[in-house]
């Protein structure tokens, strides 16, 4: 849920005084059981607090991502948020809808099924949505869509974004990321000692571009250079 403060170490020890066994219970702990992890720990413990009130805003993908389904990553959780729009509709689609979206798959479509028939995931989430934590998507949709119909595959080690964050960008202007290089890439973002991907690129006369090109394409005005 990305909470500023909450790391492993302090995941490690909630553990241990068990006051933590699953990610909701996060969202119940209390400043003094925050506060007795550290010597002189009040002002961490704020600290604290008040990132996990703060992560209760968070949009829906984080908080897919967070629950640990198996074969959901980051970009999963984005596509699925985006899709459902809300925690109760995700929680009852079917396998077949499921499969039929982008990035999600026969698999990985089972594996949300199972994770949210559960009864545990049914408590967790009754539990989540007791403590006020968003259950709905509430990122605004993008008009600018540049990238719509473009697929990208990134390479090599970024210096500005790391990869989840470069797909963030593409998706949100309408593009798609790709594992492995094809005629029908688009292009090919190439960071340093890029290495097999670069080299089918080429042979295909895929368009490579560097960081600093891929910064200027999504900073530049609709209709630039057209």
């Amino acid at each position: 849920m990305d909470i500023e403060g909450l790391g492993y170490a302090v995941i490690e020890q909630l553990i241990e005084k068990e006051l933590l066994k699953n990610i909701a219970d996060i969202y119940y702990l209390k400043k003094e059981d925050i506060a007795s992890l550290k010597k002189s720990g009040d002002k961490f413990a704020t600290n604290l607090v008040n990132a996990i009130n703060k992560s209760k805003s968070n949009n829906l993908d984080k908080l897919i991502s967070a629950l640990g389904i198996r074969h959901v990553g980051t970009k999963a959780s984005r596509v699925l948020a985006k899709e459902y729009k809300t925690m109760d509709k995700l929680s009852k689609a079917n396998e077949i809808n499921l499969s039929l979206v982008d990035d999600i798959g026969e698999i990985t479509a089972k594996s949300i099924v199972e994770f949210f028939n559960q009864e545990q995931t049914i408590e967790l989430l009754s539990k989540l949505k007791t403590a006020g934590v968003n259950m709905k998507n509430e990122e605004e949709e993008e008009n600018d869509q540049r990238f719509a119909g473009k697929t990208f595959v990134l390479t090599g080690a970024l210096e500005k974004y790391t990869r989840d964050e470069a797909s963030a960008i593409i998706e949100k202007f309408g593009g798609k990321t790709a594992g492995s290089v094809s005629k029908k890439t688009s292009y090919v973002l190439a960071g340093e000692d890029a290495g097999s991907k670069l080299t089918k690129a080429q042979e295909l006369g895929v368009t490579v571009i560097t960081e600093e090109e891929f910064e200027e394409m999504t900073k530049q005005e609709i209709g630039e250079g057209e």
